[in-house]
This record gives structure tokens, sequence and C-alpha cells, in this order.
């Protein structure tokens, strides 16, 4: 087991508590943090976004031409989806955590928030956050749906 680059859960000893550790998403596209105040990007469309329709994302795959709400599975994921043994060394206990991470978004245009989306476009979004949590809810693999959200340059965008 690579421990370097997979996800797996660390014991602290001196709790007994399970850690999430996902050394693996230091892989993740970055484009480096900015300190100045930025303006909010409003363009509908960025060739060089990989969140865009049609175009490719960092991980090779390229999104469709979605005109509303789009998901899909995250290209550089906390959590993957396949576990790998358990190791023991010592003081040193780890073990698989798997899992399944989504991208949601909102809309074709990224400079869209839900602040300044129209009612019924939220309301999208809404209904597609509990198809998903009720999907991977019912997997008996999973045991907890976490919705969030990452906004800004720092997250990717």
């Amino acid at each position: 087991m690579d421990l370097n680059n997979t996800p797996h859960r660390r014991k602290n000893i001196l709790t007994g508590d399970w850690i999430l550790v996902s050394p693996h998403r230091t892989k993740r596209p970055w484009q480096g943090k900015k300190d100045k105040s930025q303006k909010i990007k409003r363009d509908s469309y960025d060739s060089s976004c990989y969140l865009c329709p049609g175009n490719e994302r960092a991980g090779g795959v390229r999104n469709p031409d979605y005109l509303g709400v789009y998901v899909f599975k995250n290209d550089f994921a906390a959590l993957l989806e396949t576990p790998f043994e358990s190791v023991k060394d010592g003081l040193f206990e780890a073990e698989s955590e798997a899992g399944i991470c989504k991208v949601i978004c909102y809309s074709p245009n990224h400079g869209l928030t839900l602040p300044l989306m129209e009612v019924n476009a939220i309301e999208e979004v809404i209904r597609l956050w509990q198809k998903e949590y009720l999907v991977l809810g019912k997997n008996p693999d999973i045991n907890h749906v976490q919705i969030f959200e990452n906004k800004g340059s720092i997250m990717g965008y």
C-alpha cells in the first residue's frame, strides 16, 4: 500500500480517533493563491475553464455541452471508491477509507452563484442535492453524505 498516494484513515494513538488522510489530493490543479481583492468573474464561457460546457477537465475527460445544473465524479476526489488493506507498524496504524466525491456545476455560467441565480435555477440545484443525497445515502457502503460548497480562485475557480 502506498500511503503517500492513497486515501486512508490513521488512528491517533493518544485519543483513539480516526483521521481521514487524502495525500493524493496534492495533485489537484491549483493556480496559486492571490491576496489582492478580485472582481467576480461573470463570463458565461471561458475556453480555459475545465468546468465549462464542452471543455476538457483537468483529469482529461470532456464535459458535455450542458445547459443547466451538471454533476460528475470529482477527478481529484478526497476519497477513492476502491479500498486497500490496513497497515499496522508499531505505533502507526492506518485503514482504508473509501467513498464517492462529486462536483456539481450550478450553471454553465460560472459567474452565477446561488445569491445571483433565479429562483427556478436555485430550485434545480436543490433538487439535484436531494437526488444525490438520496441515491448516495442508499448505498450500503456509504456511511455519510456531506453536501458543501467551495468557492473562489483558491479552490480552482
